[in-house]
């Protein structure tokens, strides 16, 4: 996988914490999405946006205590979090109309090789025969999970498409603001924009629960899994804005894919969800992909170090 220049780890131990880190932070995002996948039917896509971000916003500005909060690259943290928070309206109305969490997952599973091609125009990296083949077999597993007549065959994966497409911008520009801004920066602004975007989504019906209007306040044990939606969203973001600081993003990359996992347990445990084998089949031809694609830049940076220390 393509690697932008951020910040990097000083050392082995900081390494390992960066993908600690990380890890975590997948795993708690994992159970946010599940929780708002649950609500979304009482509270729709404008309800999810605007607890996220009030919550959120607050929970970050809590945990930092009001300091470091102030982008040093404004106009690329607002960009970032504005693509984020379209991302998150596409992904909920998705979910709203029926699409499974593991199916969903296994779609964005595609994220990592979008990363590898994206980074080309974006970040000026250069990508051989090797890495193009399994970029190429890594879509055809995605073809083979969208194949007419498979479970997947809805216009909702389409638009879900476009969302993972949005947020393997929103990732590599993640690790590039990490050289910058802390990730107290990074998350309140992410969390705090999605306010605005919730606001703005409200107007639409299409966007609603089966209602005459989403119920923003409902019983009391809705809002508690409101409040922990919220607080587990600051929560991963900011983990990932410091695994991100503190990790290679070559060593991060296998992670990417974990959420699949989570999403498979917690989709059968919560919603009773079994996805289909076209669908586990196609995941893992991409999941696959992206894995050699991580072998091929390990490899390619090992030769760079290798020349470098012979020149003279």
């Amino acid at each position: 996988m393509a690697e932008p220049q951020t910040g990097r780890a000083t050392s082995g131990e900081a390494a390992v914490r960066g993908l600690a880190f990380a890890a975590t932070g997948y795993a708690v995002i994992s159970f946010a999405d599940a929780a708002v996948k649950f609500l979304l039917p009482e509270i729709g896509v404008a309800g999810a946006m605007l607890w996220r971000g009030v919550v959120g916003s607050l929970a970050v500005a809590a945990m930092a205590r009001g300091r470091g909060l102030l982008p040093r690259r404004g106009t690329l943290v607002i960009a970032r979090s504005a693509l984020h928070c379209t991302v998150s309206v596409l992904w909920y109305y998705v979910w709203m109309s029926g699409l499974g969490l593991a199916d969903s997952y296994a779609v964005a599973a595609a994220a990592p090789l979008l990363m590898t091609l994206l980074a080309i125009p974006m970040l000026g990296e250069k990508v051989g025969w090797r890495r193009w083949t399994s970029c190429a077999v890594g879509f055809c597993g995605v073809l083979f999970m969208l194949q007419p007549g498979g479970e997947l065959w809805r216009w909702e994966a389409a638009l879900l498409l476009v969302g993972v497409c949005g947020m393997a911008v929103s990732r590599i520009w993640t690790r590039t603001l990490a050289s910058t801004d802390t990730p107290q920066t990074i998350a309140f602004w992410l969390m705090l924009t999605h306010v605005p975007f919730g606001l703005a989504v409200l107007p639409f019906p299409g966007l609603w629960p089966d209602a005459d209007r989403p119920d923003l306040f409902p019983s009391a044990g809705l809002v508690a899994l409101l409040v922990f939606f919220g607080v587990s969203n600051a929560v991963a973001h900011l983990l990932f804005a410091r695994g991100f600081a503190l990790a290679n993003i070559a060593a991060l990359a296998p992670l990417e894919y974990t959420p699949l996992l989570w999403g498979l347990a917690l989709g059968f445990l919560i919603f009773g969800e079994v996805p289909a084998w076209t669908t586990l089949t196609g995941a893992a031809i991409v999941i696959g992909a992206g894995i050699y694609n991580l072998h091929r830049e390990r490899v390619r940076r090992a030769e760079e170090r290798s020349k470098r220390a012979a020149a003279p």
